[in-house]
């Protein structure tokens, strides 16, 4: 009753036969609770397991949705200012239509980018979205960012600076290291104070 299994009936030699069988029948139900409930542990620790797994891939789920939904907000935003700007006839100029166009072309290419890696979900819930490292020039990722921005920046009236070498070849993804950035410089526009001025550099921190 204490599901101490360890207890069993041992025949004595003045038991009468039916308290021998009664007793071999005990040990007999002993063993088969014994096994039962160790497959029922083990069935519950897996199941336990799968609720573990299931809740962790959900949480991956949502934490990966709100990611992708905050990075789309500044590739749509200049999409709209670009599209708005050449509606009043800003580009006039054909240079100027042509700027506009080339940075509606390559935010939407972004998004594009962003929303296929959203509806590869399966590969972040096994780990596998392993990022493509290559050599890249982070200054000029940096000055290209800031001029396809400009229009979000004019609005702002914001004044950026940017102090780093001419050239600086980095190891990493650049499309995730845009977005890091992207994102630095979209949420220090959001919160401006002052003189309005937002300033991009890099430095040197133990050797690296």
């Amino acid at each position: 009753s204490d599901l101490d299994f360890n207890a069993k009936y041992e025949s004595g030699k003045h038991d009468m036969e039916e308290i021998q069988v009664l007793g071999n029948s005990m040990n007999t139900l002993s063993e088969r609770l014994e096994e039962t409930i160790s497959e029922l542990k083990s069935a519950n620790n897996q199941l336990t397991k799968d609720i573990e797994e299931k809740t962790k891939i959900d949480e991956m789920r949502k934490d990966f949705i709100a990611n992708v939904s905050h990075e789309l907000k500044t590739p749509i935003a200049l999409i709209q200012g670009y599209a708005e700007g050449l509606q009043e006839g800003m580009g006039e100029e054909k240079e100027s239509r042509d700027y506009y166009c080339d940075v509606i072309v390559d935010e939407a290419n972004k998004m594009n980018k962003m929303v296929r890696q959203l509806l590869t979900l399966t590969a972040l819930e096994f780990g596998n979205d392993t990022p493509s490292i290559a050599a890249f020039d982070v200054t000029e990722l940096v000055h290209d960012l800031i001029n396809s921005s400009g229009i979000l920046i004019q609005q702002n009236a914001a004044k950026v600076s940017v102090d780093m070498p001419e050239t600086l070849v980095v190891m990493g993804d650049e499309f995730k290291i845009e977005e890091v950035v992207t994102n630095y410089l979209t949420n220090a526009m959001n919160h401006l104070g002052g003189d309005h001025k937002i300033r991009i550099w890099s430095e040197t921190l133990d050797g690296v």
